[in-house]
């Protein structure tokens, strides 16, 4: 019978423990929000396991890395401390981007910057590009407005030297040479383009848009280069960067028999434009080497079916050698952060 207190009182009596809408238990409680937490980590791992045992089924990574044991160590440390290498000119894009904040501590900025390229790399559909505002605020206490156009204007010129040197490979393949050059060229200066309106652009934004996003467009404006200097270096760096990774994957791709030298170049380029745009699977796994075989062919690679299978575990390889490089440069960051504290 129910409880007469219980029911002078007004309230109601606990639930059976039976009952499907009995009250859960803290333990099951925790392990729930333990799964939402990481879900997309949790993600993430089973992508990359499945391919793992997908590689294994298909092709045995004996196979695939034999092709490392052809190339030998040296080439490959080598293609390793190079990839490496350009983290540290991307660290130096960000400290030249916000010298106030950011002055004396390199280390810092290089331990944000492999941490939220290791999250890019791993998290699908560019989530991993949500920490880099956050650990920028976090770490040098910039606000997220701030850190979010930066990132965006930056991401902007790495497109657009992907998409600059793809051209420079159209326009030698193309029958209009002249015509070719000239449209090449014209995209070549859209960025200084488009820097140079910036202002009447932002005084277009401050205009239409209501009182309260005022702030936030003063947060956008801060996110600019504050100057066609400060443009130019970021500019520069940016096709260094760019150039360096490109050369150095054409290069493995090359050591690994994928031919012609076009196609090696165009592999290498497919696959790093696979990298920033918005379909992306975790860890970039099927669509970094797909983007390498559809660049590779793009180019000039044989559609012989031997060609084919050495490309795609080229392809793979190649995929490997970039992880491999940014869990190294992660190491670094962590390394250095930890002795500089």
């Amino acid at each position: 019978m129910p409880d007469e207190t219980s029911e002078k009182s007004g309230l109601k009596p606990p639930l059976a423990f039976g009952c499907p809408n009995y009250m859960k238990t803290p333990m099951v409680a925790s392990r729930q929000n333990w799964f939402i937490r990481n879900r997309m980590m949790l993600l993430t791992l089973a992508v990359v396991v499945a391919y793992a045992a997908f590689i294994e089924w298909f092709w045995g990574w004996s196979s695939i890395l034999a092709q490392w044991s052809k190339v030998g160590a040296l080439p490959i440390l080598t293609a390793l401390a190079l990839l490496t290498g350009t983290y540290f000119l991307r660290t130096w894009r960000i400290y030249d981007y916000f010298p106030k904040e950011t002055t004396g501590r390199f280390t810092s900025l290089f331990r944000v910057t492999q941490v939220h390229n290791l999250l890019n790399i791993m998290m699908p559909f560019r989530t991993g590009e949500t920490s880099f505002p956050v650990l920028m605020r976090s770490e040098f206490g910039i606000p997220l407005a701030r850190g979010t156009s930066a990132l965006f204007v930056m991401r902007l010129l790495d497109l657009h030297a992907l998409l600059t040197a793809a051209g420079v490979g159209l326009a030698l393949a193309s029958p209009y040479r002249a015509l070719s050059w000239i449209a090449w060229a014209i995209f070549l200066l859209l960025p200084v383009v488009g820097f140079a309106s910036r202002r009447p652009l932002i005084r277009l934004a401050a205009r239409t848009l209501p009182k309260k996003a005022q702030g936030l467009v003063h947060e956008l404006e801060r996110g600019l280069p504050v100057d066609i200097s400060a443009f130019a270096r970021a500019w520069l760096a940016t096709v260094v960067n760019w150039l360096v990774k490109v050369v150095v994957l054409a290069w493995a791709l090359g050591l690994m028999n994928v031919t012609p030298l076009s196609a090696s170049f165009g592999g290498a380029l497919g696959g790093e434009l696979s990298s920033v745009l918005p379909v992306h699977a975790p860890g970039g796994v099927g669509t970094y080497p797909a983007g390498i075989t559809a660049g590779a062919m793009a180019f000039g690679a044989s559609s012989a079916k031997a060609a084919i299978e050495n490309l795609a575990q080229a392809s793979i390889n190649a995929h490997l050698l970039i992880v491999v490089s940014a869990l190294t440069g992660t190491a670094i960051g962590l390394l250095v952060g930890r002795k500089r504290a």
